[in-house]
């Protein structure tokens, strides 16, 4: 047998981690859709499409790594009051959102970034108060996951 097949068969079978990476949800900001301890797959951001709104993104932000929902985009301006977020003054729809924030309010323009917040919002630290985080601080993009969950 050749001495290079052994390590041309490693490198094959490892091949996909440079691609998709797993990753175990930690914490609960996203319940009851990702619950703590469940294993998910990341695509990485260099092989996904930019971030749209409703998709699930591993995000680096001031707390560190932390998986969070995309809801503004670059270039949109948006309003909390209540339980309701507004994209541009239209009420968005979130039907991932079983766990709402009832007493808060604040606005952010997205400018160049995007910002992403928790589906639990009372147990989430997110973009309210980190405000957008750039495209670069988006690491890679949930597998699995959809607008509905």
């Amino acid at each position: 047998m050749r001495p290079w097949l052994p390590l041309a068969a490693l490198a094959l079978a490892l091949a996909p981690l440079g691609v998709v990476r797993p990753l175990w949800v930690s914490g609960h900001s996203m319940e009851p859709g990702l619950p703590h301890g469940s294993l998910r797959w990341v695509l990485r951001a260099w092989v996904s499409h930019p971030p749209r709104r409703g998709e699930v993104w591993l995000v680096t932000g001031p707390d560190g790594a932390s998986i969070k929902r995309v809801v503004g985009l670059p270039g949109e301006r948006l309003s909390w009051s209540g339980p309701d977020l507004a994209v541009n003054g239209q009420r968005l729809q979130e039907p991932w959102v079983a766990f709402p924030e009832r007493g808060g309010q604040g606005a952010w323009a997205c400018g160049e970034g995007y910002l992403l917040l928790g589906d639990n919002r009372p147990l989430s630290r997110d973009g309210r108060s980190w405000g957008p985080l750039p495209g670069t601080a988006l690491n890679g993009r949930l597998l699995g996951t959809w607008a509905g969950s």
